[in-house]
């Protein structure tokens, strides 16, 4: 049997690791911290609910950064305590609190998708988008259809 506590456990430590190499400028690790937390969470929800409701707990981790990236991951499936997490957090100042504040405005967007409730279907990668809304359309709505992005290599003289 999987331990999921195991991997909840994971799941905070690589938070931890990508806030602290992002706070050193250390784009790379903190990316390579982000891969291996998602890929922990796909291992949760390979456990359907019940692989979600261990995360949860994460809602009261002593550090924000983890409250928020459970609760911003959570927010389908445990609504209303996600939510409370994240208000609190995008009080403060910073980038976590800033991150806490953008999960929310893509949550009442209805933009955000980072748990689809289909995807017991299959995997994350074939999830549908999330439904636009007035506020935010998807980016081939806003482009004539009959035109394309141009580089300079386009045209005469340009590129190389």
């Amino acid at each position: 049997m999987i331990d999921l506590q195991g991997l909840v456990a994971e799941f905070a430590r690589h938070v931890q690791a990508e806030t602290e190499a992002a706070w050193r400028g250390d784009s790379k690790t903190a990316n390579k911290h982000v891969d291996q937390c998602l890929a922990v969470f796909d291992k949760l929800r390979a456990h359907g609910d019940t692989g979600r409701d261990a995360l949860a707990v994460l809602f009261t981790h002593p550090r924000m950064d983890v409250r928020v990236s459970a609760a911003a991951l959570l927010l389908r499936h445990r609504t209303a305590e996600a939510k409370a997490v994240l208000e609190e957090a995008a009080k403060g100042k910073g980038l976590v609190p800033f991150e806490a504040a953008q999960a929310l405005k893509r949550w009442e967007e209805g933009t955000w998708a980072l748990d689809p409730a289909d995807d017991d279907a299959g995997p994350p990668e074939a999830a549908r988008p999330a439904p636009s809304s007035k506020r935010s359309r998807p980016r081939t709505e806003r482009t004539a259809p009959d035109k394309r992005r141009r580089s300079k290599r386009d045209k005469r003289g340009g590129g190389s």
